[in-house]
């Protein structure tokens, strides 16, 4: 059993949630993920990014749409209640040397995964420069932790409401053109803006890693749900990845296959929202 330290919402579906887990808090390492199931009763096992941890309190923190059936269960969990299991730390971890200049860019949900990669980019002694892009205002999310570790960071919006009206792309390209352009990118994100990320550091010929942890269904390789296509191989994002060179990625094909259950998870999306009384949240 894992008590709930801390839930916070970031916004209309949107949480963050700190919870006791004092082996995985001193175990865990960037871009690796934890398996969650909240009760017996509702046994579905969901995979879940480790956004933050604090080894000393042995807490974990994770962000988490409500999308699914047990993700909106998860939503409606109190402080001071429990969690069933968690699992973890799984997934191989972010790889973290001394590149020089890292661009670390995260679209939307993507900035909660990619913190502690930034953490341990900068730990290593890297300049780290961070590109957070989201629809709105109201869907930016970890920035102030962003601030406490990057050495520079640019905002964009879809609707121009905060920092730049632009697409992550934008301030890529402007990177890369540079005189001095980056030695990595990492991305973590929507497919489809990965998949432009990635063809913008293929322009400029810099190296790409991209985490394909939002095609994770079971988390333990054994259901076969986020089977993808690298450099012309099948391989398993929950025991390969989540990370991949991001220049072998067959992003059409991920992208294909994430459509195929679109209709029931929007069914699904609706009647937990009804259901557990989450349409009256405000944005």
């Amino acid at each position: 059993m894992h008590r709930i330290i801390e839930k916070k919402q970031l916004s209309a579906e949107v949480y963050e949630m700190t919870v006791e887990a004092p082996l995985i808090a001193g175990a865990r390492k960037a871009g690796q993920f934890i398996i969650v199931q909240i009760d017996t009763e509702w046994g579905e096992r969901i995979p879940l990014t480790i956004a933050d941890a604090d080894a000393e309190k042995g807490t974990i923190t994770m962000v988490f749409q409500t999308v699914g059936a047990t993700t909106h269960r998860l939503a409606v969990r109190e402080e001071g209640g429990f969690l069933e299991n968690i699992l973890g730390p799984l997934g191989n971890p972010t790889h973290i040397e001394k590149y020089g200049t890292v661009v670390c860019v995260g679209g939307g949900i993507g900035a909660a995964p990619l913190f502690p990669i930034v953490q341990a980019l900068k730990a290593a002694g890297n300049t780290v420069q961070v590109i957070m892009g989201a629809r709105t205002k109201e869907l930016v999310i970890f920035e102030d932790r962003m601030r406490r570790h990057a050495d520079e960071i640019t905002l964009v919006t879809d609707d121009g409401s905060y920092g730049k009206k632009a697409l992550v792309t934008g301030p890529l390209r402007e990177y890369c053109a540079a005189p001095s352009k980056p030695d990595m990118i990492i991305a973590i994100g929507p497919p489809v803006m990965m998949k432009f990320c990635e063809k913008t550091a293929a322009e400029f010929g810099v190296p790409i890693l991209v985490s394909l942890n939002t095609i994770m269904i079971d988390g333990t390789g054994m259901c076969g749900g986020c089977r993808v296509t690298v450099g012309g191989e099948t391989k398993f994002v929950c025991v390969d990845g989540p990370e991949f060179d991001g220049h072998k990625v067959d992003f059409e094909n991920m992208m294909l296959r994430m459509k195929a259950f679109r209709e029931r998870e929007e069914e699904e999306h609706h009647k937990c929202h009804i259901g557990l009384g989450l349409e009256s949240v405000q944005e």
